[in-house]
């Protein structure tokens, strides 16, 4: 088991302590590597359950926030999903696993840029 496993085990364990309980929800987030969507100085801190802060002045949501969403959604695999603020893009990724497609807006031009460039290449580390 690699460390990143380890961190994601504990943080899913986490998330169904606090009541993500959807085992949708929680598989597709087990299945995506956060740390890909934080800073480089936060690396450590990818798998924690806290936001992050991103560039612009946002942040990555704090993973119980996204799963909590995610579960009111009710994502079907035959959805479309609209999402306001894509941000760093993990809460695309997190919708991408359960939804046929997820449009995502965002206004900050170097925030979508990045987004765009993690979303297109592999997040599966």
């Amino acid at each position: 088991m690699s460390l990143k496993d380890d961190r994601a085990g504990r943080l899913i364990l986490s998330l169904r302590r606090q009541g993500v309980t959807d085992a949708r929800v929680l598989k597709a987030m087990e299945s995506i590597d956060r740390a890909v969507f934080v800073h480089e100085k936060f690396l450590d801190q990818a798998w924690e359950d806290q936001a992050l802060p991103i560039d612009c002045a946002q942040t990555i949501s704090q993973p119980f926030i996204v799963g909590l969403m995610t579960q009111a959604l009710d994502v079907q695999p035959r959805h479309r999903v609209l999402e306001i603020g894509t941000g760093s893009g993990y809460q695309c990724a997190v919708l991408s696993r359960m939804a046929r497609f997820v449009y995502s807006v965002e206004r900050y031009k170097s925030l979508l840029n990045e987004a765009e460039n993690r979303l297109e290449n592999p997040w599966d580390r």
